[in-house]
């Protein structure tokens, strides 16, 4: 007769249905529930003691010891369990066991020289999902065994790029493809979902995913879709279009019949600030109809990327040469100095040159985490936007850069992220210290939520955060081996200190780890070991399908 001894009731099963089949085994009806599991023989490789587990489906907290054997779960006890049967003991008190974070948008492409993802890991971060905005390697499988071949710090998957399929086949031309051109991206989004991608994912801000049509967009996502896999789309744009955008994420999941991921969703320019009422009210409207649609978001309220995204579109057409003969041209570079004051004024230059921030430079690394205000009163010029768009082309000229913009208003920032359907995730890209001036978000995503929006501002509660870090993204990728704490679950594991978990990043100072993770566990490898990282490299390469995990 099963027992209750390794059962719980969790929270949304109606009592009612607990006595509506009284000649049922108790336990037949209780979720994660049935006939006892095989019994528990044999030494332990870690036992976590005294924590508090939050198991990531936002059910309340509970106390609880655990085990681990073979990279597996294999025992979850609200009474304590005997440390004399595991080879290594974590007396977790006072601390939160969580299930491993899972990053949906991750720049994990350097990779190949950064393989330990210590910048991630570090974190909590025990999944990682990348090429994310439409790019990314190509042919994705040979990219994938050498990855698998060097040993990484975590589990990674990788989605395809639109942006990249259609820069192999039709270059930066801003036309549509032809019937040949669209079946040859058709196959290739095919074969890389049978090498093992997630999904496809889109750029459409971006050269030349910005030249492309929805039809375009919709046909590529159809073979991802048959193949099981996922839609991630940066917007086609995220300011004055915003609402355009999200329209049309959703018209492609709706035609191509395919779940999706607006992707670090954000509302940028002060023009627009407050639209997140109207573009969450467009999540919750597409999801009654049946559309699968999500979002997910970083927790700060500046974005970052290259400086081009101040330029308009069509003077990129083409590549670097074509623009810079535009620039030669005295109509095209009035054309484009326009636009450029434009954006400037209206989307991310938010209508101050002190907003719009270097993290990396090649060509001048005294401008890292300086804005284009500084640059101005550097050279003895005025902070307008007319000059910040002559610098704007003055470091095109020289091979752009990358660019932190602060132009997002919190109230945005804390109404997205409340939203049950947004996940966190860090649109970070792997980093070491000392490697230009980046975005604080590539170090303190996941304990930024967790200090500063649980415990300090009280924007989420403990288990929803947790939720949006875990069973959530876990579920929008069909992985279900991990997302959450369970016996027969893949042992990615993170333990924090809920009062003392925090980033310690800043866009003033932002090459620093985050305080209060002092344990991280990947496939039942500790990786973080008293705050301290071990570069063991236990992650897998996941391909979808099961090949390789996930």
């Amino acid at each position: 007769m099963p027992t209750l001894t390794k059962c719980r009731w969790e929270p949304g099963t109606p009592l009612r249905s607990l006595f509506a089949v009284a000649l049922l085994p108790l336990a037949l009806l209780l979720p994660g529930c049935g006939a006892d599991p095989p019994p528990d023989e044999g030494p332990w490789e870690l036992l976590v003691t005294g924590a508090e587990i939050i198991d990531g489906t936002g059910a309340p907290a509970f106390r609880a010891d655990l085990a681990v054997r073979d990279g597996t779960i294999v025992r979850i006890s609200t009474e304590s369990l005997d440390p004399d049967r595991a080879e290594r003991v974590i007396e977790a008190g006072g601390h939160v066991v969580a299930p491993g974070f899972i990053d949906l948008h991750a720049h994990l492409d350097p990779i190949l020289s950064i393989p330990d993802a210590e910048s991630h890991v570090r974190q909590g971060v025990t999944t990682a999902l990348g090429n994310p905005d439409g790019g990314g390697p190509w042919p994705i499988g040979e990219y994938l065994d050498t990855i698998a071949a060097l040993g990484v710090g975590l589990d990674v998957a990788f989605l395809v790029g639109h942006n990249t399929i259609r820069r192999e086949v039709m270059g930066l031309d801003d036309r549509a493809p032809d019937p040949e051109e669209l079946e040859t991206m058709r196959g290739m989004v095919a074969r890389a979902m049978e090498e093992g991608a997630w999904g496809i994912s889109t750029g459409l801000r971006y050269t030349p995913g910005v030249f492309s049509e929805i039809d375009e967009v919709v046909a590529l996502s159809e073979v991802a879709a048959r193949h099981g896999g996922i839609y991630t789309s940066h917007l086609r744009d995220e300011g004055m279009d915003l609402l355009e955008g999200v329209r049309e994420a959703i018209e492609i999941g709706r035609r191509a019949a395919i779940p999706v991921v607006l992707t670090h969703h954000k509302v940028v320019g002060a023009p627009m600030w407050g639209a997140s009422e109207t573009t969450l009210a467009m999540i919750d409207s597409a999801r009654a109809e049946g559309i699968d649609v999500m979002a997910d978001q970083y927790p700060y309220t500046a974005t970052h990327t290259g400086i081009s995204i101040l330029v308009p579109p069509w003077a990129l057409a083409g590549g670097d040469r074509a623009f810079l003969e535009r620039l030669d041209d005295p109509a095209m570079h009035d054309s484009i100095h326009s636009g450029i004051v434009w954006n400037i004024v209206n989307d991310r230059g938010g209508n101050d040159l002190r907003r719009v921030q270097f993290s990396g430079v090649s060509w001048d690394p005294s401008l890292e985490g300086l804005t284009l205000h500084d640059w101005a009163e550097r050279e003895g010029f005025a902070s307008t936007p007319e000059v910040g768009a002559d610098l704007v082309i003055e470091a095109m000229r020289r091979g752009g850069a990358r660019t932190i913009f602060h132009a997002l208003h919190e109230d945005d920032v804390e109404r997205i992220m409340r939203h049950p359907w947004t996940a966190i995730a860090s649109d970070g890209r792997l980093v070491r210290p000392g490697d230009g001036h980046p975005h604080p978000r590539w170090y303190g995503t996941f304990p930024r939520v967790l200090g500063h929006y649980v415990r300090e501002r009280g924007v989420l509660t403990l288990e929803e955060a947790v939720r949006k870090m875990t069973s959530l993204p876990a579920d929008r990728l069909g992985m279900t081996d991990r997302g959450r704490i369970r016996e027969g679950l893949r042992a990615d594991i993170v333990v924090f200190d809920p009062e003392t978990v925090i980033d310690r990043a800043t866009f003033e100072d932002p090459h620093q780890y985050p305080d209060g993770i002092p344990w991280v566990i990947v496939g039942g490898t500790v990786t973080v070991e008293e705050g301290r990282f071990l570069d063991l490299r236990p992650g897998r390469v996941l391909r979808h399908g099961g090949r390789g995990g996930g």
